[in-house]
C-alpha cells in the first residue's frame, strides 16, 4: 500500500537510486583528486572503531587496563577515533570550500554536519568511561558545564553506567543511522563536482 512506511522509504531511497550510482564501476575524472578520498577514509576509520569497540566489550568495562591484549585493542580503538576525526574534519572543510550543498545536496551536507556533532558526543562519552584519573577529571569538569546550561539532570557525567550505555548503544546507533543516510544521499545525488566543473545529477559527470 502507498501509505505504508516501508513503501515511502523504498520510494525515497531504492527506487530513486540507479544501480550504476549505488555500486558504480566508474567515476568522473575529478574524483581522482585527494579531497574525494577523505570521505572513504572516514568510513574506514569508523569500521575500525566499531570492530575494536566490539572486541573491547567482550571482557567487560575495564579489562583493557590489566591485559596486554586489552591495551593493544584499546590503543587501536583510540587511534582509529583520532584518525576518524582527522579524516572527517578534512572531509567536512573540503566540502565546505567546495560548496557541497550545490545541486540539491543540502540534505547531504546537513547529514554530514549531524554526523560530526553526534560523533563528538560519542567520543565525549568514550572519555568518560576510560576508568582512570583522566576520565574522572573530564567528568568533574564537564559536570559544571552541563549543569550551567540546564541539562545536568538528564546527563550526569559522574554516572559511568549511563555514559557506558550511551557510548556503546544509543550514540553509535545514531551515528550509524546518520552515516547510512548520508551515504544513500551521496549515491542518490552523486559526488559534488569542483566549482568550475559542469554537473549532471545522478550519475557519472
Amino acid at each position: 500500500m502507498a501509505t505504508m512506511w516501508t513503501t515511502r522509504v523504498r520510494r525515497a531511497t531504492i527506487e530513486k537510486i540507479d544501480p550504476q550510482d549505488a555500486l558504480p564501476d566508474n567515476q568522473p575524472s575529478y574524483v581522482a583528486s585527494w579531497i574525494y578520498v577523505f570521505g572513504v577514509l572516514t568510513l574506514a576509520g569508523l569500521a575500525v572503531i566499531i570492530g575494536s569497540g566490539l572486541v573491547l566489550t567482550i571482557r567487560g568495562a575495564s579489562w583493557w587496563h590489566t591485559s596486554n591484549v586489552g591495551h593493544y585493542v584499546n590503543s587501536v580503538h583510540l587511534w582509529s577515533v583520532e584518525l576518524f576525526f582527522v579524516f572527517m574534519v578534512v572531509h567536512l572543510w573540503g566540502k565546505f570550500w567546495m560548496a557541497a550543498w550545490r545541486g540539491r545536496r543540502f540534505q547531504t551536507w546537513v547529514t554530514g554536519v549531524f554526523c560530526f556533532l553526534s560523533s563528538l558526543a560519542t567520543a565525549f562519552t568514550g572519555y568518560l568511561i576510560q576508568g582512570d584519573f583522566d576520565s574522572q577529571w573530564i567528568a568533574t569538569q564537564a559536570k559544571d558545564g552541563l549543569n550551567s546550561v540546564g541539562i545536568g539532570s538528564f546527563f550526569n557525567t559522574l554516572n559511568s553506567g549511563q555514559a557506558l550505555l550511551l557510548h556503546v548503544a544509543l550514540l553509535p546507533l545514531a551515528v550509524g543511522i546518520i552515516v547510512v543516510w548520508h551515504v544513500v544521499l551521496v549515491r542518490k545525488n552523486g559526488v559534488v563536482p569542483p566549482l568550475d566543473a559542469k554537473e549532471i545529477l545522478g550519475g557519472a559527470k
